[in-house]
């Protein structure tokens, strides 16, 4: 490459000195490459008149300028990809989301994701399970997850806390659980048909889990992993559901949202990446702008960046 580059600066500057400044070299060393190059070759590659006259590029060495002009224009395109890439600014970057953060988070970050990189392919992948998207990480196809804690996987994982997702109370208008009060208490759900998420669900299972510790064992009468057909089930009477804050439409006046209190144990709402020693340089900025929307969305209960 050395060889090549040397050869268009001569045969641009048509001089070695100017040749040698351009590149920074001196001009014997632009001498020996143009010389060690005509040996590669078993040609002559200029013309050297000497003194003040300009160097004059034989035939040989037009026919080699033709293919080093492309070399060293691809290898200065490679160059400037690969400082994108470094720069976060190129390239691509997949990420897995869930149900709540892709309505409440995800198109903030994105949003701002791509003002500052337009020329990044950026992939999402949504699931309601998040042994899928743990398994699609682990794979490679993802570079990037949400989650709740706990994460379980076999390879070994950064998990970075986001915010801690409180868990409210939504009831029909017409209950008489939490009518005129602002909280309800855990016992009060005892015995009453719940809408649930489905069985196996990271969330529902922090969510049940922590139910169970508080004494209520929940009487799920319907299951579904749509927040909005488990919020539509509660505004039409069927039951009572438990659901974490950023999955409810708080604005929504057919059903009563109210705190429980005493509280259970919140939701954690995490990125998780593959440990690496090398990781993709996109994805550092997406955490970062993934913080900057969390504390912004859910001040209170924004985790300052910590990785565990």
């Amino acid at each position: 490459m050395r060889h090549l580059t040397a050869l268009v600066a001569v045969a641009e500057e048509r001089s070695f000195g100017r040749a040698a400044t351009r590149l920074g070299y001196t001009q014997s060393a632009v001498s020996q490459q143009i010389a060690a190059l005509e040996k590669i070759v078993g040609e002559p590659l200029f013309e050297r008149p000497g003194g003040p006259k300009p160097v004059e590029i034989t035939r040989a060495g037009e026919l080699l300028l033709g293919h080093a002009e492309a070399i060293v224009g691809r290898m200065g395109l490679a160059g400037a990809e690969l400082a994108g890439y470094r720069q976060g600014k190129v390239g691509n970057l997949t990420i897995g989301t869930f149900q709540s953060v892709s309505v409440e988070i995800l198109p903030s970050v994105i949003k701002r994701f791509r003002e500052e990189r337009p020329d990044l392919q950026l992939r999402v992948i949504e699931s309601d399970m998040q042994s899928d998207l743990l398994q699609r990480l682990a794979e490679g196809e993802l570079d990037l997850t949400f989650g709740v804690l706990p994460v379980d996987s076999e390879i070994d994982l950064d998990v970075i806390e986001l915010a801690h997702d409180s868990f409210v109370v939504i009831s029909p208008l017409d209950t008489d659980v939490a009518r005129g009060r602002r909280t309800v208490r855990p016992e009060e759900l005892i015995a009453m048909p719940m809408i649930g998420q489905r069985a196996g669900d990271a969330c529902q299972a922090t969510l049940e889990g922590g139910m169970r510790k508080a004494g209520v064992e929940m009487d799920i009468v319907f299951r579904s992993n749509d927040n909005s057909a488990v919020q539509a089930m509660v505004r039409a009477g069927m039951g009572h559901a438990v659901m974490a804050r950023l999955a409810v439409d708080c604005d929504d006046p057919g059903v009563l949202v109210r705190e429980m209190v005493p509280s259970i144990p919140p939701r954690v709402i995490t990125l998780v990446r593959r440990a690496q020693s090398h990781p993709v340089p996109a994805a550092e900025r997406f955490i970062e702008l993934t913080h900057e929307v969390c504390g912004e969305i859910m001040p209170g209960a924004f985790v300052p960046v910590r990785v565990a």
